[in-house]
């Protein structure tokens, strides 16, 4: 799989060289809040597979939420699209990146809906997602070679 992005300037352009291991449709606060939307459309992948040009996109730190840890937000410094995060609650060298910023958003779907104990009322979720309250356990939502990749992830130094 090969998925091309970038901000909305242009000054960044991406390429996934990987699929993700994971795409979450995210209902939290905290991405509700970061995104100005209902919700987030996160790819879940090592930062290996993500290779940037361009402009080097600049870290804000977000005071910690949810996770009781902080994030940094990756975004481009001339018109402020967010393109991935690095979430420290989560181990290992990997990214979310936008969905929203991919050339074409609609070549990926989300796996899962997670905290969806805050979604917006108004919004219905398809009939055959996968929707948990709060997060999920690993090994019950990723696919086998998905969580044989994480465990290459978290057992990396």
């Amino acid at each position: 799989m090969s998925l091309e992005g970038g901000c909305a300037c242009g000054a960044i352009r991406y390429r996934l060289t990987n699929s993700p291991m994971i795409v979450h449709a995210c209902h939290c606060r905290d991405c509700q809040k970061q995104t100005g939307s209902a919700f987030v459309v996160n790819l879940w992948i090592e930062r290996k597979f993500v290779e940037a040009s361009g402009a080097e996109p600049v870290a804000f730190r977000v005071p910690p939420g949810s996770s009781g840890k902080p994030h940094d937000v990756f975004r481009c410094a001339s018109c402020g699209t967010a393109l991935w995060s690095k979430y420290h609650a989560a181990p290992g060298d990997t990214l979310l990146v936008r969905g929203g910023t991919l050339d074409d958003p609609s070549a990926i779907a989300p796996d899962v809906h997670i905290f969806t104990r805050s979604k917006a009322p108004w919004l219905e979720l398809p009939k055959d997602a996968k929707v948990f309250d709060a997060f999920y356990k690993f090994d019950e939502v990723w696919s086998p070679e998905n969580l044989v990749r994480w465990r290459q992830v978290i057992a990396s130094p």
